[in-house]
């Protein structure tokens, strides 16, 4: 079994998947509402075929290590997942096209950030690491045809 240990999630490792999103002083800001509000401007790349969903996702905490059995893509359509509980979580992905199980990255997320997997992007789903766990998801509305799910056959182990 393949042992992967988390690396601290920053927008340029991540940049192959998708975008990081957050409050970063290196963010474009703007001052709006009388300025009492600050603006970090344009933080993803929100992209999809069609309409997109609002959602709340609730997650059960998983202990490490964590034993990955599959991952999943959406071909037609980003999707963003922004923590709302104020805990760190971890977040698996790989490169766009055929799964390659060698190229499977970790990232541990702090509590204030969230991602966006660009389209086609393989993920795993929610790995909330503190409690039950609560993400806003924007995510495309047809499901039926935006969900590849891939079964590993050699599953890869995310260690502390």
């Amino acid at each position: 079994m393949r042992q992967i240990t988390p690396e601290p999630l920053t927008a340029a490792a991540f940049a192959p998947y998708g975008d990081v999103v957050e409050a970063s002083p290196a963010e474009a800001q703007r001052l709006i509402n009388e300025g009492h509000t600050t603006r970090f401007h344009d933080l993803a790349d929100v992209t999809a075929a069609g309409r997109l969903t609002v959602n709340i996702f609730r997650s059960e905490a998983r202990d490490l290590p964590v034993t990955l059995h599959q991952m999943e893509r959406h071909p037609r359509a980003c999707q963003m997942f922004m923590p709302l509980s104020g805990h760190p979580y971890l977040v698996v992905v790989a490169p766009k096209g055929d799964f390659d199980g060698d190229k499977v990255r970790a990232f541990l997320a702090g509590p204030e950030q969230g991602v966006n997997y660009h389209a086609g992007t393989w993920h795993h789903y929610s790995l909330a690491l503190i409690g039950q766990s609560d993400f806003l998801v924007l995510d495309y509305a047809d499901m039926e045809d935006n969900c590849d799910i891939a079964d590993l056959s050699d599953p890869i182990e995310i260690t502390a």
